[in-house]
């Protein structure tokens, strides 16, 4: 491995598009996927990636644009998508996309008995599932009696990268979250020691990291997403300030403004 090269953090949708949205990988594609998800073996025999976008219903609605979505052997949908910056109602968002791959299922005639498996898997730099250190969880419809299973049809799964334990464990998943989690060229070398399957990962990631295009949109993205982001919270910020001024022209007194808005005191001083 050229130790000259800066590896690509496969975490960008566009590094994580080219290496696992990629039917010409799909052998890789099929190495992660068989390390989270608990379906058939023969499953994988035909993966098929297909367009990414969640389609409209009508005008007014939106487009959902997925990582990466695939067909399996028996018509079950498989859908990827990983999130670096923290999204408001991210449950929310997770099981309105999966509705959205349910329903599109649907013709003419209302026959439920075509649809078919929708699993999310949901990749993540922050947390999600608040009150656990694990960093992958799986949620399908179950009762909270005594754990029935109400149907298969509906899955999600979490990843979250922040949660991912620093020392290696005995199982894929862990090599598979680290890969897409880092960037260093030591501990790429080292999970590319676990598999072949994990090598030629790695070999691709490699690749795409030394082409000069390739990185030179992933930075081009990477510098968009930074000034989003950062747009977003100088818009939060403000938005936050005018609650407290408003809060403060009403007569509110300084400890109940820092519990609503989370300033601190030299922060509302300011404002008077």
């Amino acid at each position: 491995m050229d130790k000259n090269i800066k590896p690509l953090r496969v975490k960008l949708d566009f590094v994580f598009k080219l290496i696992f949205g990629d039917q010409r990988n799909v052998d890789i594609l099929a190495g992660f996927l068989k390390a989270i998800l608990d379906i058939p073996e023969d499953e994988y025999e035909r993966l098929t990636i297909v367009d990414p976008y969640v389609k409209k219903e009508t005008e007014d609605d939106k487009y959902g644009v997925l990582d990466v979505k695939i067909h399996t052997k028996s018509g079950s949908v498989i859908h990827v998508e990983v999130q670096i910056d923290p999204i408001p109602e991210m449950d929310e968002r997770a099981l309105y996309y999966q509705s959205k791959m349910i329903t599109e299922q649907m013709k003419s005639g209302n026959d439920y008995k075509q649809i078919k498996r929708v699993v999310s898997i949901l990749i993540t730099d922050f947390e999600v599932v608040e009150g656990s250190d694990e960093y992958f969880n799986q949620f399908r419809y179950r009762s909270h009696r005594d754990g029935r299973e109400f149907t298969r049809l509906s899955e999600i799964n979490t990843l979250e990268l922040k949660k991912l334990p620093k020392d290696a464990k005995d199982d894929d998943l862990w090599y598979w979250t680290k890969f897409i989690s880092s960037d260093d060229v030591e501990v790429l070398e080292m999970i590319a020691e676990h598999s072949p399957i994990m090598k030629k990962a790695v070999g691709v990631l490699m690749e795409l990291s030394a082409d000069e295009r390739t990185r030179m949109i992933a930075e081009d993205r990477e510098k968009a997403r930074r000034d989003w982001a950062s747009r977003l919270n100088g818009a939060e910020h403000e938005g936050i300030m005018k609650v407290a001024r408003n809060a403060l022209a009403m007569g509110m007194d300084t400890q109940t403004i820092i519990s609503l808005t989370g300033l601190t005191r030299e922060d509302i001083e300011n404002l008077q």
